[in-house]
């Protein structure tokens, strides 16, 4: 995942905040974190259309597809702290409703997005497996920007992403279909290797070695994108010809699970009365999925075709939250403390 210090698409840890904000180093942050949400879906585009005119230079990316993965989630849990986990004791209600939202809105559009415009069986896997994957990369970022509850977005972010060798696998069996075989004990074998142990391995350096962590931590972000872009120019190399026939089709479908997501989870908060800021966030993290495990995954298990949502979704997640930040970012919220830490997950 993408992740940065107190200057944000991964984690984002912030130097500590003064009682005051500067006004100042509150518009610089601002400008960083807009930077990231631009810049990353900048590169995705801009290297998924080179992929697809060159596609024999990037098709061998999907060979290393674990390693990408890996360094995703790695970089994430560099960005981690304890503190981040405690939310789940001092807010339980906030975090337990978001997390089991995301598990049930996301699938749950998946199947109905893939029925109503009719995808093939490997893009209906596909969409599926980029509902019920975690958090996506830059959700924690769209709800800084956004001015949703920070703290609130790094939390959800990472109890999903804890508990996906578990969720996953159970969704994608009750929800593919018998057209579809899923190898479920492979599939949770492998995000307890690609997501829980580099997420783990990252938080325990992080716990142990905090000043020399600190030090790198804006180059993380980086690192995380360079991990996408690595899943997605591999899947969109190998779906080039795919993709003139369907292209359409992929685009259209994550764009109306995305955008669904955004509804439905904005109003889970307003069913619960959570506060706007809450709101605000549940939108993000339900409607953002982890798009560049789920086209790793839906390839590695499926077929090239079935990672082509995950692919369009590294692009489309991005954008769709610069939009989302730019309607409702100057609407009024209640007021909130000063967050302490962004990560985007």
């Amino acid at each position: 995942m993408v992740s940065m210090t107190h200057v944000p698409s991964g984690h984002i840890s912030p130097a500590p905040v003064p009682p005051v904000p500067d006004p100042s180093g509150e518009e610089k942050e601002n400008r960083s974190a807009a930077l990231i949400v631009v810049a990353f879906p900048a590169f995705i585009l801009i290297g998924a259309i080179v992929a697809f005119m060159f596609p024999a230079t990037f098709a061998p990316l999907t060979n290393y597809i674990n390693l990408f993965l890996t360094i995703i989630m790695f970089t994430m849990g560099l960005t981690l702290t304890v503190p981040d986990f405690q939310m789940v004791l001092k807010r339980p209600l906030p975090v337990f409703i978001g997390v089991v939202a995301q598990f049930v809105i996301m699938p749950g559009l998946a199947v109905l997005v893939a029925k109503m415009m009719g995808l093939n069986p490997a893009l209906a896997v596909g969409l599926l497996m980029l509902g019920s994957v975690p958090g996506g990369t830059s959700s924690n970022v769209i709800a800084f920007l956004c001015r949703g509850d920070v703290a609130l977005s790094v939390t959800m972010t990472s109890v999903s992403t804890m508990v996906s060798p578990i969720m996953t696998p159970i969704l994608m069996l009750l929800l593919s279909g018998t057209a579809t075989e899923v190898d479920g004990a492979g599939m949770a074998w492998s995000l307890v290797q690609t997501v829980l142990l580099p997420v783990v391995i990252g938080l325990t350096l992080r716990v142990f070695l905090s000043r020399w962590i600190n030090r790198i931590m804006p180059v993380l972000p980086w690192l995380s994108i360079l991990g996408i872009g690595g899943v997605v120019f591999g899947a969109v190399a190998n779906n080039a010809e795919r993709l003139l026939s369907v292209g359409l089709i992929v685009f259209a479908a994550v764009i109306v699970h995305n955008v669904l997501g955004y509804v439905l989870g904005y109003y889970t908060g307003r069913l619960f009365r959570f506060s706007e800021p809450v709101n605000r966030t549940m939108a993000v993290e339900i409607g953002t999925q982890s798009a560049g495990l789920a086209s790793g995954m839906a390839g590695r298990f499926f077929s090239p075709e079935a990672a082509l949502p995950g692919a369009v979704a590294a692009v489309v997640h991005n954008i769709t939250g610069a939009i989302y930040t730019a309607i409702v970012r100057n609407r009024p919220v209640e007021p909130v403390a000063v967050p302490e830490k962004v990560a985007v997950g």
